[in-house]
């Protein structure tokens, strides 16, 4: 091909890049594809997630360790990685629910995190972009401002009469929603377990998701076969050890049963200025032939 394909994910946190679509973005480097993360915050108000890292030391200094350990996972990703700077809004609970921390990245103007990201999208120039859903995935509030600010700088970043200060206009072929939750894959991985006589952790999962909820299943359009990657995907997970317990639910799954029975990472097309017919096995579908033309 005359020109490298370029592919770029946007997450909200450091970790999220690794349990959400890496084994795709590790199989597209082995392909010879360019593929940039960014990461909208630097994961400051994350809980340490795995017992052995609750330590005084780790918890005074968790900005610094998050980038560390987000470096780590890139590496080993074989990614490129940009911060677009703006800080973790934490999952307030309680009830009622307290306020979000001012000034993180879901109570700022959307109009300053849009315009970084358009900034990256000018530089990068990728072909195609993976962000979440409008739910978030889940319903973080920064998850959510992540889909909402990409949205906005996919529309935003080939237009020239915007943003006339962050380089030449370049607009993205393709925009996905990362669809990486579903009940189907689940009962699957359920059933599997408890045929070996392994223990499921999905049970309890399973047993609330109850009919009046949506399967995202059924919004996938593309599903890309990585389970080559799989074991990359788990090795960038565990660099996030603040967050990534090697013992939880992440890793209950063997390898071999993933691969015989869920060998993709799913997929919504959601926007399109090439021509692809669904359902597709490659995000980069249409962009090729574009690309080559």
């Amino acid at each position: 091909m005359a020109e490298k394909l370029r592919l770029m994910t946007v997450h909200a946190h450091p970790d999220d890049e690794s349990s959400k679509g890496a084994a795709t973005t590790a199989r597209y480097v082995a392909d010879g594809h360019d593929v940039m993360v960014v990461t909208c915050t630097g994961g400051e108000a994350g809980s340490i997630l795995n017992p052995a890292m609750e330590r005084p030391d780790v918890l005074a200094n968790m900005q610094a360790i998050r980038r560390q350990e987000m470096a780590e996972a890139a590496a080993i990703l074989g990614v490129r990685h940009r911060w677009l700077g703006y800080v973790d809004s934490g999952l307030p609970e309680g009830d009622p629910t307290p306020p979000l921390p001012e000034g993180c990245f879901a109570t700022v103007d959307p109009a300053g995190p849009t315009a970084d990201l358009v900034a990256l999208l000018r530089e990068f120039r990728p072909h195609v972009v993976i962000t979440y859903d409008e739910n978030g995935g889940y319903p973080h509030p920064d998850h959510i401002r992540c889909h909402e600010v990409s949205m906005a700088a996919f529309d935003a970043a080939g237009d020239p009469e915007l943003h006339q200060d962050a380089g030449e206009p370049w607009q993205p072929l393709k925009l996905y929603y990362s669809h990486g939750f579903s009940r189907k894959k689940m009962q699957l991985f359920h059933d599997a377990l408890l045929e070996r006589g392994l223990e499921s952790p999905y049970g309890d999962w399973l047993a609330k998701w109850d009919g009046s909820r949506p399967d995202n299943d059924e919004r996938v359009t593309t599903r890309v076969e990585c389970g080559a990657y799989f074991e990359v995907r788990d090795n960038a997970l565990r660099a996030h050890a603040t967050q990534i317990d090697p013992d939880s639910r992440w890793f209950a799954v063997p390898l071999d049963i993933q691969r015989a029975l869920w060998p993709t990472e799913d997929y919504e097309l959601v926007r399109s200025l090439v021509d692809s017919t669904l359902p597709e096995d490659d995000l980069f579908s249409g962009v090729r032939e574009k690309v080559s033309a």
